[in-house]
């Protein structure tokens, strides 16, 4: 079993960016792909960012233009840029690895990572 663990979390004034890490035990490039979603308390987790192995993104319409995916195969890293962190992205953030994506956006996630808290303060 892959290990996946996120860092970069805490408290962030809004306005202000941030970056996330999700490292990754083994090599990223043996999944179909990584993504990021986030949680708050009593809410479904929610899907924000995909990157393929190829590089390809995607983002759901309500992050698009503020959060930026990214990743580093040499150092099997994933990344996710925040910008102009809003009050809305306080949530848990965890990482996936996908052992398979199905177009457009289904995706068969075959590790998660532990969470890392963002807290966004106004």
């Amino acid at each position: 079993q892959v290990e996946l663990v996120e860092s970069g979390g805490g408290l962030v004034q809004a306005g202000r960016s941030l970056r996330l890490s999700c490292a990754v035990s083994g090599s990223i490039v043996n999944f179909a792909g990584m993504g990021w979603y986030r949680q708050v308390p009593g809410k479904q987790r929610e899907w924000v960012a995909t990157i393929t192995t190829s590089g390809g993104t995607d983002y759901p319409d309500s992050v698009k233009g503020r959060f930026t995916i990214s990743r580093d195969n040499a150092k099997s890293t994933v990344y996710l840029e925040i910008d102009n962190l809003k009050s809305e992205d306080t949530a848990v953030y965890y990482c996936a690895a996908f052992r398979k994506i199905a177009p457009p956006r289904t995706f068969y996630v075959d590790s998660w990572g532990q969470g890392t808290q963002v807290t966004v303060s106004s």
